[in-house]
């Protein structure tokens, strides 16, 4: 599947970079964990027909935040591919949703098709410009250290999950252990609420996901 055709089918997830490098993650995010997602409208999608929240009810999907000037980004983009590329099947849905920084800097559709193709990116981006949903969602929420946030959601549309940013994967870089310990987190958190699905798709059919488009259901 070539990427602008698996771009049609998903990503928020999406990243960015940190606004303050090396703060302490800990519980930032924990208060909307067991909160109903908002939903993302307003992006732009990317070579992609608009997809909204509420069209993958009955999947998992993991969002992050992400941007082309970010190292962090970066750095956290081999672990999003291999979610992607892991747990697609079992139904999760990966979502990158882009964001300029400096915030007002101008960036052509083509220029981030052109980054995402060369973090190998095989799944669906979105744009928000201006950063008016990644304001609701996450910096309106209180003082954040980061952008680069990623949410996994349940297949109610529950968030379960929040990485603050910046950076999860599985090398350690120059002794910081902390994205490695995320990269381990989200994962276990990932294969947790799929096990769930499975489970209730088991007992129930998989009702909700046989309505959704083909790519999305692969």
């Amino acid at each position: 599947m070539t990427w602008a055709a698996s771009i049609v089918v998903l990503t928020a997830l999406s990243g960015s970079a940190a606004l303050a490098a090396g703060t302490d993650q800990g519980a930032a995010g924990a208060e909307l964990v067991g909160t109903k997602a908002p939903g993302w409208e307003g992006v732009e999608w990317l070579d992609a027909e608009p997809l909204r929240l509420e069209d993958l009810r009955g999947k998992v999907v993991l969002v992050r935040w992400w941007t082309d000037t970010c190292p962090y980004c970066r750095r956290s983009a081999p672990a999003l591919n291999e979610f992607h590329a892991r747990y697609a099947r079992r139904g999760l849905i990966v979502i990158g949703i882009y964001h300029a920084k400096p915030i007002d800097r101008p960036i052509t559709a083509s220029e981030i098709r052109e980054a995402a193709q060369e973090r190998g990116f095989d799944f669906p981006i979105a744009i928000d410009r201006g950063w008016s949903v990644l304001r609701r969602w996450w910096l309106d929420g209180g003082r954040r250290s980061a952008t680069s946030v990623s949410f996994l959601i349940d297949q109610r549309g529950v968030i379960r999950h929040v990485h603050p940013g910046p950076a999860f994967h599985r090398e350690v870089v120059r002794g910081d252990e902390q994205p490695r310990r995320d990269f381990v987190e989200l994962d276990r958190m990932i294969d947790q609420v799929l096990a769930e699905l499975n489970q209730q798709t088991r007992s129930t059919g998989d009702l909700m996901g046989r309505s959704l488009p083909e790519f999305v259901r692969r």
